[in-house]
């Protein structure tokens, strides 16, 4: 009777949060959606080894090295099914990559990247709610879409990229 009872309770529990009132029916609607994940990036002292451990020792899908002047950065993407790693090398001393490795001298996260539909409308909205966006216009990014790049004072500590879908 013991197990009985507390089937009954759980099936009770369940049909009360199934007909309540779901998490995004308490969310403001946007003129712009958040999508998915697009990647993790990973700011590296030395980008062969890095991409040595995930294609040699890992064995994933791993990209060219390209370089982007306009970001200061070379990137390697490194393909794992459901979303990507971007392993980030300074190109040039003003590099934002360059000073994030002399603060972390061994590398570490330095972005995450989170799709949206409209970073035009997405932009605007952050903006009245007082998220500081690091550039007044998006640039092109190294999926060759726009980006922007949020305070990471304004989103808990972690610098967030907005990509165009």
């Amino acid at each position: 009777s013991g197990l009985l009872s507390r089937l009954q309770t759980s099936a009770a529990t369940v049909q009360t949060l199934s007909s309540s009132k779901s998490f995004s029916q308490n969310i403001p609607s946007c003129l712009w959606k958040l999508g998915r994940l697009n990647h993790v990036a990973i700011a590296v002292p030395d980008l062969e080894k890095a991409q040595s451990l995930y294609k040699d020792v890992l064995g994933a899908q791993v990209s060219e090295t390209v370089a982007l002047p306009e970001h200061g950065v070379y990137t390697v993407f490194v393909e794992l099914g459901n979303t990507k790693l971007e392993l980030l090398h300074p190109l040039g001393e003003k590099s934002p990559i360059a000073s994030f490795l002399q603060k972390n001298k061994t590398g570490g996260m330095h972005h995450i990247c989170i799709e949206v539909d409209d970073i035009k409308a997405a932009m605007t909205e952050l903006k009245k709610k007082k998220i500081r966006i690091l550039s007044e216009e998006p640039k092109i990014g190294a999926h060759g879409k726009p980006v922007i790049f949020l305070h990471p004072k304004d989103c808990h500590g972690v610098l967030v990229e907005l990509e165009q879908a």
